[in-house]
């Protein structure tokens, strides 16, 4: 999660509340990849032996 956030493809959002709360989502450039791990799904699950 921190090679993610570091590549800018999600955002770590911290509650300051008890107990700890951590949320995670994608940004603008996360949600572009989200088509080509699609497609990289739909070959692998097609390629299966």
């Amino acid at each position: 999660l921190k090679e993610l956030e570091a590549d800018d493809l999600i955002i770590r959002t911290v509650y300051p509340q008890i107990p700890p709360k951590v949320e995670y989502s994608l940004t603008e450039r996360g949600h572009s990849l989200v088509k080509v791990l699609d497609k990289l799904c739909d070959w692998g699950n097609e390629n299966r032996r």
